[in-house]
């Protein structure tokens, strides 16, 4: 006879590629753009976060779709739509941005550690990014996507934090509900790369991807091949999605209301990383807050570092016919795991150059905004083709509310050249 699990061990075995990936988007680069954004704004911006929740779960969730329904991942159903140029521009951006990323996230759990034990940050950047890339080459997938799951808990600092500051929360409900812009240049950019770090071109990639990891796993069988199990396997798959973007966002929304609370009452409007913003923390909220602020960029790098390599990895072995997957041994699947330690190697190559990270961080969430639009349609053009998906073509609502997020991020691209271009 079985042992029957407790409820919160039962509810947390139903989540997986969904819940990873919702906890992945608030990497420290994320972090970062959130307190930026609270300490500049203050509450004014709560609204983007409000406003990302329905539209990322809708995109989330087809891209989800896909990877279980066809059997590949989302750059695979993508070179059969697009051209061979279109397709390859793509994932390449989606490389720069990533890696860009990457880097970003391993100088800031760098930094985080300083702030709390001291010595050389540099050290343990690298540290603890050979240790990540370590774990993901040589642990297969069914064991290491265990420890990708409890990471997520290291977010819930972020839930810690906001209880041990004072919150205005009338503002912060009218400010989340009703959308407040000043429309200067700087709200206007701010907006983009929100919205480009939430809705973010990697974790499409890899939520897809992980669901064709997980079907490959049981032994099963894709649903356009085998539709018995599809009832329970799509629900399996809304529920999934629903919870993680949902977590996501509500850790976003606790980051932004922290710092707006804090830093921006304090006068504090320029935050340029997320250790920055820990630091800042420090003398008005406390040491406990500190603390739980600067574990949180610890935990959350670990969480994200494998999902912005292995995303850039899975696309690139995708679209070019190689054989991928982190279940496969390192000799399995040499040019997959070879992209994974390439990205890891550039971002590290970031802590020694004279580029400005806060600037390139801040940019590859804008470049993310930008590539998200083509990319999006592409995926609802999949999503929508009986040829590709068989019976499973995404519901109507999915689609309809899909588009509605392609041309919000869209409006927010072109607004952003818009105030970019001088008068």
């Amino acid at each position: 006879m079985s042992r029957r699990l407790p409820p919160l061990v039962a509810f947390f075995r139903r989540l997986g590629p969904g819940l990873i990936t919702g906890a992945a988007d608030d990497d420290p680069s994320g972090i970062a753009t959130y307190s930026q954004a609270g300490a500049r704004f203050g509450t004014e911006l709560l609204w983007t976060v409000v406003l990302t929740l329905p539209l990322m779960t809708a995109i989330q969730s087809i891209c989800a779709r896909i990877g279980r329904v066809t059997g590949r991942g989302l750059a695979a159903n993508m070179g059969r739509v697009l051209p061979g140029w279109a397709a390859h521009g793509i994932v390449l951006l989606l490389f720069i941005a990533n890696t860009v990323n990457i880097g970003a996230n391993i100088a800031a759990m760098g930094a985080a550690v300083r702030l709390v034990a001291g010595g050389n940050a540099a050290v343990f950047a690298i540290g603890l990014a050979a240790g990540s890339l370590l774990l993901q080459v040589f642990t297969p997938y069914h064991r290491y996507v265990d420890v990708l799951k409890w990471l997520t808990l290291s977010l819930f600092a972020y839930v810690g934090v906001v209880f041990t500051v004072q919150i205005d929360w009338g503002a912060a409900a009218r400010d989340a509900l009703w959308p407040q812009l000043d429309w200067s240049r700087e709200a206007v950019i701010t907006v983009v790369a929100v919205f480009g770090t939430t809705i973010s071109p990697y974790l499409f990639f890899w939520q897809s991807a992980q669901e064709v990891e997980e079907e490959t796993l049981a032994g099963a069988a894709p649903l356009k091949k085998d539709p018995r199990p599809a009832r329970r396997e799509l629900d399996r798959i809304a529920f999934d999605t629903y919870v993680g973007m949902g977590f996501s966002n509500l850790i976003a929304f606790f980051i932004m209301l922290t710092t707006a609370s804090t830093l921006h009452v304090a006068g504090i409007t320029e935050i340029s990383t997320s250790a920055q913003a820990a630091e800042a923390l420090r003398p008005i909220a406390g040491d406990f807050a500190f603390l739980l602020f600067s574990l949180g960029i610890v935990g959350a790098g670990l969480l994200a570092l494998p999902v912005l390599a292995g995303s850039a990895a899975y696309a690139l072995g995708e679209l070019r016919g190689w054989r991928v997957g982190l279940e496969r041994k390192l000799q399995n699947a040499p040019a997959f795991y070879g992209v994974i330690a390439l990205a890891y190697g550039l971002g590290l190559l970031m802590l020694f150059s004279p580029l400005d990270p806060i600037q390139a961080l801040f940019w590859s969430a804008v470049l993310n905004g930008v590539i998200a639009v083509p990319l999006m349609a592409a995926t609802l053009i999949v999503a929508s083709s009986r040829r590709r998906m068989g019976d499973f073509t995404a519901p109507l609502g999915l689609r309809l509310l899909g588009w509605v997020a392609t041309g919000v991020m869209a409006t927010a691209v072109v607004l952003m050249f818009v105030f970019q271009t001088p008068a």
